[in-house]
């Protein structure tokens, strides 16, 4: 316990606060965040995250470049954005700072561990004084706090721990401070180390009191004069959890299983960062899930479509490279029309790039990347919570339509978190798949349904299903093998006629803040949240004119599209790449003038730097 003289404080009620913490990356900032956002959760509010966290396994130790990062966004108002500029910045080392320094308001907090401000530190960070002395602070509460020797002197007396173990636990004294200061109760994260430690008694003891000892550390310090609350935030009714993106994928993929009747089957390599995905489902094998680790991304992908063809729910997960790796099996699965889901969880290229950095980079690599008339169904999920939903519809899409469909999110809402309603199987969608139960009179492997144009699924080692698949184009009718003229060119358009039927099927585009008007905004994927709080911005500041189309469904496109686009005198067009959806617009709706904006730093938008587009683009 650390004994410093008590004065009763005041709490200030506050609608919402942005948290940053920051250090080594092997200094625990994504647990100390994760846990921060979990009971902050329990407790009501609204909350978006934003894990930040170097490509290294372990980055040389104080180095800029090795900074991990969790910012952490609660509110009792809706919460879209893990927010632009931090109310409160924990850093844990000199690099933290220097890195991150740009994101605080004026006038706002920090608290440091003094302790790491060490000459040799502060060169790692490129720093020539220190910047707790020469006066660069001023504009900020800075809360110096000797953290390390704190977390020392509150373990002086438990036993068996070396010094690794007991320097590692500061983390634990920076989240005390932080839920003293912010009205969070310890006890959710107590739980946590009683289950995560339950053979280490001697890890939940220390643990507890490097907590405990942050949080009355704070209770007492003058330099904090009161505690901020923020109250839960009003949501509709129902049972909520906190929920990663990769997570929610995962269990939407579970949903579509049990709804479907059918195994569930995922053929992956680990690739930042949709490893996650893989690491989830493994855990589920209860529920008949079956998964292999194969040896490369092209393994991965064969192997799904072999456990498509034996009646499967088959899917394969991925990033940028992988799908390159995977297009030639990809253009397999769609010539034998069979369904399969592809996962790409976007990141930073081209190449290794920017592994654990977001980007919305492959949507054309989605749309064409495959040799010949390759056409695929592509939709794309927008908040981590709704990787759930866009997973089961992607699901569902492949099994009706017998044809693969590519999901799209990005490493931003993949490795965030967000509360997610849970949802009982019994109200999703029905999924009908289309495995032949009985032989009909007369059949043909492609004999294809009048609606849709999806044939039929044929389970090898049925009697009288016998058939032909490969990649050879075939006969439209019976599957074999076909070098006729005629036969190609329709085939070639079955499919690509097949794919854009699937407009039927899907929703129509409804613009949110205005149906018509001056401006409007247009985005897909993972950008959802910093788009919907920009436009949303301008309308109370009583720009009423400016609406907000985004786009889960690429290709096919909902088929009111052209329509919504022509009730507006501009359109722009935001995406985290050079300018990809808007080239697709462009080709498709040729009378419109397209604005766009663009961001290519392996970081997600900012609220005010939208702002500032939208009010540009309306002058």
């Amino acid at each position: 316990m650390i004994n410093v003289k008590s004065k009763k404080k005041e709490s200030t009620a506050l609608e919402a606060v942005v948290i940053r913490f920051v250090g080594d990356s092997g200094d625990g900032m994504q647990l100390t965040g994760t846990q921060f956002t979990d009971t902050s959760a329990m407790f009501g509010n609204d909350v978006a995250t934003f894990p930040n966290y170097p490509s290294e396994i372990r980055a040389p130790q104080g180095s800029l470049y090795g900074v991990s990062g969790y910012q952490v966004h609660i509110g009792s108002i809706e919460v879209s954005t893990p927010g632009d500029n931090v109310d409160l910045l924990v850093v844990m080392n000199p690099a933290g700072l220097k890195t991150n320094l740009y994101a605080v308001k004026p006038g706002h907090t920090l608290i440091v561990d003094t302790d790491s401000f060490t000459k040799k530190n502060l060169e790692k960070a490129h720093y020539s004084s220190s910047p707790l002395e020469d006066g660069s602070l001023h504009n900020y509460r800075v809360i110096e706090v000797s953290m390390t020797s704190l977390t020392k002197e509150a373990l002086r007396d438990v036993k068996g721990l070396d010094n690794k173990t007991i320097n590692r636990s500061k983390n634990m004294f920076a989240l005390g401070m932080v839920y003293w200061m912010y009205h969070r109760s310890p006890e959710h994260t107590i739980d946590f180390f009683r289950k995560k430690f339950a053979k280490q008694p001697e890890l939940v003891e220390a643990n507890t009191k490097v907590l405990n000892a942050g949080y009355y550390y704070a209770e007492t310090l003058e330099l904090i004069p009161n505690s901020y609350n923020i109250a839960p935030a009003k949501m509709s009714p129902g049972t909520y959890r906190v929920i990663m993106g990769n997570t929610a994928t995962a269990w939407g993929f579970l949903a579509a299983a049990e709804k479907s009747g059918l195994d569930l089957f995922l053929g992956s390599y680990p690739i930042t960062p949709a490893s996650d995905i893989l690491h989830e489902l493994v855990k589920h094998k209860h529920f008949g899930v079956k998964t292999l680790q194969a040896e490369d991304e092209i393994a991965g992908i064969t192997s799904a479509i072999g456990a498509s063809f034996a009646g499967s729910l088959a899917i394969t997960t991925t990033s940028g490279p992988g799908l390159a790796l995977k297009g030639e099996a990809l253009g397999l699965a769609m010539i034998v029309e069979l369904p399969l889901v592809v996962v790409n969880v976007q990141r930073g290229g081209p190449s290794t790039g920017l592994p654990t950095k977001t980007e919305q980079s492959d949507l054309l690599q989605a749309m064409y990347g495959r040799n010949g008339e390759s056409p695929v169904i592509v939709i794309a999920a927008s908040t981590p919570a709704n990787c759930y939903d866009f997973a089961y519809q992607a699901a569902k899409l492949a099994l009706e339509h017998m044809t693969p469909v590519i999901l799209l999110t990005d490493g931003y809402i993949a490795n965030g978190s967000a509360p997610w309603k849970i949802q009982s199987v019994d109200e999703m969608l029905e999924i009908k798949h289309r495995i032949l139960k009985k032989v009909p009179e007369t059949w043909h492997p492609y004999d294809r349904d009048e609606e849709t144009l999806a044939r039929d699924w044929a389970i090898p080692g049925t009697a009288g299903l016998e058939h032909r698949v490969g990649g050879l184009e075939k006969d439209g009718t019976t599957g074999n093998v076909s070098y006729v003229p005629e036969n190609h060119e329709n085939m070639v358009k079955v499919r690509a006629e097949k794919v854009m039927r699937v407009q039927e099927y899907i929703p129509e585009i409804v613009p949110e803040f205005a149906q018509e008007g001056e401006l409007l905004v247009i985005g897909w994927g993972g950008t959802y949240g910093a788009l919907h709080t920009a436009v949303k911005q301008l309308h109370e500041e009583g720009i009423r004119s400016i609406g907000f189309a985004h786009f889960n469904y690429i290709n096919p496109l909902p088929k009111n599209t052209g329509e919504v686009i022509g009730r507006f005198k501009k359109c722009v067009v935001c995406e985290l790449n050079n300018g990809q959806f808007v080239q697709l617009l462009r080709t498709r709706f040729t009378e419109q003038d397209f604005y766009q904006y663009n961001k290519i730093q392996g970081l997600p938008f900012g609220n005010e730097e939208l702002v500032q587009k939208f009010k540009q683009v309306l002058a």
